[in-house]
């Protein structure tokens, strides 16, 4: 092996004025909700740390460093390539175009650009630089819409992650906090650049590096440590044999979905404690399980029944491992596929709430039968389906590290408990909330919350609808592709000069516009079609498309009974609207906050015990 190069690098250095490039056989870029997840909690997390808000920005040189990992480089031609790395540096240059439009200083929005791409002659690139990605980095860095589908899964999954980053930017890195965090990321995150100057140098330290027969994982090391306290033989076989088939079941929702199994498990039976967000902080139970829980097991061994009899090992696994698992594994599937009884894992999971696991297993007990299970489920699914939805409503962030701390609590409330007592428990919580869709008027889209508006507005259309007596269409309202894939309309066109009555200063009209209840979902073909027309033309063409939308004709009231008796039961201002104007667009937006205050009513906690 020849010369070989490796240097600690902050995200400055490694991205500012030198481009990267993929090899054609190395250029899919595959990482998910959860990885993005987990890097914007990491990062947050350790932040946070160390920020005071009293503090100045040159404090932050005195700040913790956070080391995430090493990529390696092969060097040719005076270009480099990356060989292992480039999942990281996409969802690296993902956060920078995100925080680059989040930024308000020109100084500071100047050299997060210079990290993303750089220009000369005129002519822009990135700096991961990938030919079949530029329309989208281009397109998510000017804030423009980009036409998904057709595209390959590496332009899909980019497109995909940043809408992630956006849902689940945490709302503690915001405000007077962003520059601070700005410029710690790209100063005290560290890298390590491993160079080669050739293919199969660069190849080889990819494979001793990766080598999976030599590095165990926390999992490995967690079944090596019960295993070795089974003393029987042919006991300690079935419980190698349960867990591998476990895990290999598991594994089918992702690499590491037996260590996340196991993270939920522990945390939402035992964790009794969590780290404080303070500099100096140290991790606690829930902090510790999610890091290294193959130790925080041997040293609670007597916490967890274990206390080195074998029985009790064997019976950890046969028993505990087994049930948790199973659970974990029923509410991973629900969370791909729509399943009657736990259609809330899918809402919740479709709003990136990864932190619903834990939660929804900590009341489940041992020895519940399966009705009482998933009646405990329903209860507390039903519970993170309202409190997600008034926090999207109220502005309130659902990301991981902000959700988390309330989350731990909720757990260790419900833990262990009865479904009559979760849902009493719950009930409380939620009525002490101050935030509900009563308290606020005046949602609206925005150029940063458009998937969660997309995912409310299904669901408001898909209650209407089903309590009319008509079936569900939600899995197409978010689901469906090409002509067929849903789209949030507005009602108003974007011509102010239409409502200058109402609205002289077109900053007020557009305002007025994003208003929640001036908001339709509606196909792209025909968004395509009559998006640009008149309220006046486009009215009659409602009536072809879902209930919420020709509810806005007269005719939607004639021979529609099933519509007419829920109109008569619920009591909801429907009414048509002949022209729509801001008195219409206000009484829509007291309609829609009706909806959803039906919809996401606390009072179905208890209706999950009959």
């Amino acid at each position: 092996m020849r010369e070989v190069q490796a240097h600690a690098r902050t995200i400055r250095q490694l991205l500012g004025g030198t481009k990267y490039a993929i090899d054609y056989y190395q250029r899919e870029y595959k990482w998910q909700s959860k990885q993005i997840a987990e890097l914007l909690d990491d990062l947050s997390a350790r932040f946070l740390e160390s920020y005071d808000s009293s503090h100045d920005r040159s404090a932050v040189a005195g700040y913790g460093n956070y080391f995430l990992g090493s990529i390696i480089i092969s060097e040719k031609e005076g270009r480099k390539y990356i060989v292992d790395g480039q999942q990281r540096l996409t969802s690296l240059t993902l956060l920078l175009i995100h925080l680059h439009r989040l930024l308000d200083d020109p100084e500071q929005k100047g050299q997060i650009a210079d990290l993303i791409f750089s220009q000369k002659y005129g002519l822009k690139s990135f700096n991961l630089d990938v030919d079949e990605r530029t329309a989208v980095m281009e397109a998510l860095y000017n804030g423009q819409h980009f036409e998904e589908n057709g595209q390959s899964e590496s332009v899909s999954n980019v497109l995909n992650r940043y809408r992630d980053i956006e849902g689940q930017f945490p709302g503690g890195l915001t405000g007077h906090a962003l520059p601070f965090f700005v410029d710690w990321l790209i100063e005290n995150v560290h890298l390590v650049e491993i160079t080669a100057y050739s293919d199969d140098d660069a190849y080889a330290i990819f494979e001793t590096m990766n080598d999976r027969g030599l590095a165990l994982t926390p999992t490995d090391m967690l079944k090596g440590y019960l295993l070795a306290n089974i003393t029987d033989p042919q006991q300690r076989n079935n419980a190698n044999n349960l867990w591998k088939k476990r895990a290999a079941e598991l594994k089918e929702y992702g690499r590491e979905e037996d260590a996340d199994a196991i993270k939920s498990w522990l945390r939402s039976q035992f964790a009794e404690s969590i780290r404080e967000r303070r500099k100096g902080a140290t991790p606690q139970d829930f902090d510790r399980i999610g890091t290294e829980f193959h130790r925080w097991v041997r040293e609670n061994d007597q916490r967890l029944g274990l206390e080195g009899n074998s029985r009790n090992f064997a019976a950890f696994i046969e028993r505990d491992f087994a049930f948790y698992s199973h659970w974990y594994q029923r509410l991973r599937r629900a969370a791909y596929e729509m399943t009657p009884g736990l259609e809330f894992v899918y809402y919740n999971a479709g709003l990136n709430f990864t932190l619903q696991y834990p939660v929804l297993l900590a009341p489940l007990h041992l020895d519940d039968p399966e009705a009482e299970a998933l009646r405990k489920l329903a209860i507390v699914g039903t519970y993170l389906d309202i409190l997600i939805a008034r926090r999207i409503w109220n502005w309130r962030s659902i990301d991981y590290s902000t959700m988390q701390y309330a989350m731990f609590i909720v757990m260790r409330d419900i833990r262990g408990k009865g479904a009559a007592e979760v849902a009493q428990l719950l009930s409380e919580r939620l009525a002490s909330e101050q935030e509900t869709f009563a308290t606020n008027d005046r949602f609206y889209l925005t150029g940063t919350n458009g998937g969660r508006v997309h995912i409310l507005l299904a669901r408001m259309t898909e209650y209407v609808e089903k309590e009319s007596g008509l079936p569900s269409r939600y899995m197409e309202y978010v689901n469906a592709r090409g002509n067929l894939r849903h789209e949030v309309e507005h009602i108003w066109a974007s011509h102010p000069e239409r409502h200058l009555d109402e609205f002289p200063f077109s900053g007020d009209f557009q305002a007025h516009r994003n208003r929640i209840g001036g908001l339709l979902l509606l196909p792209k073909a025909f968004n395509a079609s009559y998006n640009d027309l008149p309220y006046s033309d486009k009215r009659d063409h409602y009536l072809k498309q879902n209930l919420l939308a020709q509810s806005l004709h007269e005719l939607a009231y004639e021979r529609n009974p099933g519509f007419l008796a829920f109109v008569k039961r619920s009591g909801l201002p429907f009414k048509p609207h002949h022209e729509f104007r801001k008195a219409d667009l206000d009484e829509r937006q007291v309609l829609y906050q009706q909806i959803a205050e039906r919809l996401w009513d606390p009072a179905r906690l208890e209706q999950q015990l009959k």
